[in-house]
């Protein structure tokens, strides 16, 4: 298979990761079965990854001296995948809800959001998505429709839309869910204006979905995670009265830390008037570049102020993670072996385990 034809190639929803030994003789490597629930990675991955070398050939990461830069970095992300296999995730003892924010655009807030979403989900827990950025990029990445026909976010927080009507199933990943966004909130931030108690709207929202839930005999929600757009208006102001925590990505840029001074004052404002339990409960670094010092500088300032909220988990530059949203995927579908996979699935497990 070329590498053109790997790349639109559909990926099964969560196949193991596996590890750098599954890698190198891909013609005879086995299809594995989901995860199961409670754990990141199948019992059986492990074993069949260190099975798919056979013939009597070496095994290459035992092998390969780690001399080169090359070899040194694979045996690293070797390691750490093997790390995280048979990990279960703890299922918290309430729903835990996140707001993903930053004033600042293209720090990865989307991406994100639906990457640590889908990792959760696929380790069995329950999770839903809520898209209030009216780009609908989560929307899209998640493959759940979005066009201006169908009942949104939007109509859960101007007409009073019961949230159970909007959410869809993700295709990709079970146990996922998302409240999908229209370019109709675009006008929201406008209309909100006049509405009695306009900054609970969607808290009230997610309450009522979270006991018609217990009525019906569902799970409940282990996680919700509110994509924010890149402002601090109404919709953002929602989401934060909503949530409990706040999860922010920083680029490890110049730009980012100005931005997040910033955004910490608007919090505090919002925990003085009006809902006091918010904390800033994680901070992940995203688009590590590790060749610059600059982003090496950018993360060790971050981790300085805020050493207990920021993830040891650090999201690199990558290529297969920006192109997994044109197939209406996230990356730990898109490619679940890419290096941008194993770093999501452990800041999502550093989560869980907080």
């Amino acid at each position: 298979m070329t590498s053109s034809e790997a790349s639109t190639q559909r990926i099964p929803p969560f196949v193991s990761l596996g590890s750098a030994r599954a890698m190198v003789a891909p013609s005879t490597t086995q299809a594995l079965p989901p995860f199961r629930a409670g754990s990141i990675f199948g019992e059986a991955s492990l074993a069949v990854s260190r099975e798919t070398i056979s013939g009597g050939l070496s095994n290459v990461m035992d092998t390969m001296d780690d001399s080169s830069p090359i070899a040194r970095d694979l045996a690293h992300e070797n390691r750490r995948r093997e790390r995280l296999l048979g990990r279960e995730l703890p299922k918290p003892d309430k729903t835990r809800v996140f707001t993903v924010s930053n004033q600042k655009g293209g720090v990865g807030k989307t991406t994100t959001t639906v990457n640590i979403a889908a990792a959760l989900a696929a380790a069995g827990l329950q999770v839903l998505v809520i898209d209030i950025d009216p780009q609908g990029n989560a929307s899209t990445a998640l493959g759940v429709e979005h066009h201006a026909d169908i009942d949104s976010i939007y109509d859960v927080l101007i007409n009073d839309i019961p949230l159970h009507e909007v959410v869809a199933p993700c295709p990709d990943v079970e146990n996922l869910i998302c409240a999908p966004a229209t370019i109709h909130l675009a006008g929201a931030e406008i209309e909100l204006v006049s509405l009695v108690a306009r900054e609970q709207r969607l808290r009230r929202a997610i309450d009522v979905y979270a006991k018609e839930r217990a009525k019906n005999g569902e799970e409940r929600l282990d996680y919700i995670f509110i994509d924010c757009p890149p402002s601090l208006g109404l919709l953002t102001v929602n989401a934060f009265c909503a949530a409990d925590e706040v999860l922010i990505p920083i680029q490890c840029e110049y730009y980012a830390l100005e931005g997040l001074s910033q955004l910490l004052k608007n919090i505090e404002m919002i925990q003085k008037h009006l809902n006091a339990d918010l904390e800033v409960s994680t901070i992940l670094l995203t688009m590590y570049d590790g060749r610059t010092n600059l982003a090496a500088q950018v993360a060790a300032e971050v981790r300085q102020h805020f050493p207990k909220q920021v993830l040891g988990a650090v999201v690199p530059r990558s290529v297969r993670i920006s192109e997994a949203p044109s197939y209406q995927q996230t990356v730990m579908t898109y490619d679940p072996s890419s290096s941008g996979a194993l770093s999501y699935l452990e800041a999502a497990a550093e989560i869980a385990e907080r």
